[in-house]
């Protein structure tokens, strides 16, 4: 929920930022339907059939960083997704290493509150974790709201998202002409 928060406050950035966010609505996009099966897909190994047999969890859990990197390279010209699918490579890569579990922090997940679940999680504990500083080795401690633990490939995520809204939308510091080619570079056809 903590980076999907950010992720929104990012879009909403242009708001405070004097751009327009209308600009938004003008991007096409192609086969929308992949991140949306993708998260889905997520949702269901993770909430709802975590004690299913490991190798299917694992492999639909991987099967989600392809979809979602068939949707980047379909729209890699739109500003910031570059960014964004370099974090879900760095998360995938790692999950994918880790035999479907991006690795965690025990000191992390304390600090945010988070006791390990029964069942397959996409981040979790991992015994003897492969490239275990790309894994969720950041906090945001309780009490804040949203504590969770999160990631280097998170946080490209995030900033990707702020970086693509703004250059998107454009912001009281940019050159109105450079947003308007932004704009009108962005439209991707279906």
């Amino acid at each position: 929920m903590l980076v999907l928060a950010a992720c929104l406050l990012g879009l909403a950035s242009p708001l405070v930022l004097g751009g327009d966010l209308r600009r938004l609505g003008g991007i096409r996009l192609r086969a929308v339907w992949l991140p949306v099966a993708a998260l889905a897909a997520q949702v269901v190994i993770i909430e709802i059939v975590p004690d299913g047999a490991h190798p299917v969890l694992v492999g639909v859990h991987l099967g989600t960083y392809v979809a979602a990197g068939g949707f980047i390279w379909l729209n890699r010209s739109v500003p910031g997704l570059v960014l964004i699918g370099g974090g879900a490579l760095l998360n995938g890569v790692t999950i994918a290493l880790n035999d479907g579990t991006l690795p965690a922090s025990t000191n992390a997940e304390r600090l945010a509150g988070i006791h390990q679940s029964t069942g397959f999680t996409n981040s979790g504990t991992v015994v003897h974790p492969v490239l275990p500083w790309l894994g969720d080795v950041f906090a945001w401690p309780q009490p804040l709201p949203l504590a969770n633990v999160f990631s280097v490939g998170d946080l490209l995520i995030v900033v990707g998202t702020w970086y693509a809204a703004i250059r998107i939308c454009g912001s009281r510091w940019t050159v109105p002409e450079a947003a308007e080619r932004a704009t009108g570079d962005l439209t991707v056809s279906a």
